[in-house]
C-alpha cells in the first residue's frame, strides 16, 4: 500500500473540506478552521495538547461502558476485539488508534480530507489497520452501513444541525449497539474555562475554537437523544483539576465537559 501524501499547503481549499450536500449536517467554516491545523494532530505540545491531554480520561470511559454492555473480558488486552466502531468526526485518529490496539474493528469517518490523509498516514506508520474515509454521518447512513458501536466525542458541538446529525447516528447503529457522545455543557463555568480560559488565557485551543452558543446542556442532550430514538443509559462530567493538572470522570460535575452513553429505544 502506498503512503498518502500530506498537503503542506494550510490553508484550507474545497477539496480539503468535502462538498457540503444539501441537507447534510457539517458545518463548513468549522471543517475549514480544523483544516488549517490538521498536520498538527499529533503533536502533543500543539492546538491539540488539551485533546491528548484528556484522552486517556476518555478511553477508559467508552472502554468501560462497552465493556460491560457487551460483557466483555476487562482484563483482556484486546477487550473491543470483533466490536465493529465507528468514530465520527475522527480528526487525526487521536480515539480511533487506542481503540484499534484494544481489538476494535474501526471505521473512522471526517468531513476534512485533510484531516483523513494525516490520520491514514500516522496510522499506516503505527501497524494499524483502521478503516479512514473522508465522509459524513449522512452519506455513511445512506450507505446502509451498521456499527455495534457509534462514538462523537467532541463533535456534536460543531455540527450545523444537532437533530439531523443524531438522526444520521441513530441509523448507523444496530439496534443492539450503542452510542457514545461528549460535548461542552452551556454553563457560565463553561464559558470561563472552555472559551476564554482555554482560548484567550491558557491558549490550549486555537481561538475560534469553539462557539459557546453551540454547548449542549445535559437537558437539552437527552431531548435530542430521545428525539433520535435513543435511551440515555449514563453521563458523566470530564473534570479537570489544575492542581494535580490531570482529568478524572465524576458524574456528579457535568458543569464544563460531559460524556453521554444511549441505546437505541426498545420497541414498547
Amino acid at each position: 500500500m502506498s503512503s498518502p501524501e500530506i498537503q503542506t499547503d494550510t490553508t484550507p481549499k474545497r477539496d480539503d473540506i468535502g462538498v457540503v450536500a444539501s441537507g447534510s449536517t457539517v458545518d463548513i467554516d468549522e471543517i475549514a478552521f480544523f483544516a488549517k491545523i490538521a498536520d498538527e494532530w499529533w503533536d502533543a505540545t500543539g492546538p491539540f495538547k488539551p485533546l491528548h491531554e484528556l484522552n486517556p480520561t476518555r478511553l477508559a470511559y467508552i472502554r468501560n461502558c462497552l465493556v460491560d454492555r457487551f460483557k466483555l473480558k476487562a482484563s483482556s488486552l484486546k477487550p473491543l476485539k470483533g466490536i465493529k466502531i465507528l468514530d465520527i468526526g475522527c480528526g487525526g485518529g487521536l480515539l480511533s488508534e487506542p481503540l484499534a490496539r484494544m481489538g476494535a474493528d474501526m471505521t473512522s469517518v471526517d468531513a476534512s480530507e485533510r484531516n483523513i490523509k494525516v490520520a491514514a498516514l500516522h496510522s499506516q506508520r503505527s501497524g494499524l489497520a483502521i478503516d479512514y474515509r473522508c465522509t459524513t454521518a449522512e452519506a455513511l447512513a445512506d450507505s446502509g452501513a451498521k456499527f455495534d458501536v457509534v462514538i462523537n466525542m467532541e463533535v456534536i458541538e460543531h455540527v450545523a444541525d444537532v437533530g439531523l446529525f443524531l438522526n444520521a447516528c441513530r441509523n448507523l447503529v444496530k439496534a443492539d449497539g450503542v452510542m457514545l457522545v461528549s460535548t461542552l455543557n452551556r454553563t457560565v463555568k463553561s464559558l470561563l474555562m472552555a472559551k476564554i480560559g482555554a482560548e484567550y488565557i491558557l491558549r490550549w485551543l486555537p481561538k475560534g475554537a469553539h462557539d459557546w452558543d453551540k454547548f449542549i446542556t445535559p437537558d437539552e442532550m437527552v431531548a435530542h437523544l430521545s428525539s433520535a430514538d435513543f435511551d440515555t443509559l449514563d453521563m458523566t462530567g470530564f473534570v479537570f483539576s489544575p492542581i494535580r493538572w490531570d482529568w478524572r470522570l465524576d458524574p456528579g460535575d457535568l458543569d464544563v465537559g460531559y460524556a453521554t452513553f444511549a441505546a437505541p429505544k426498545k420497541p414498547a
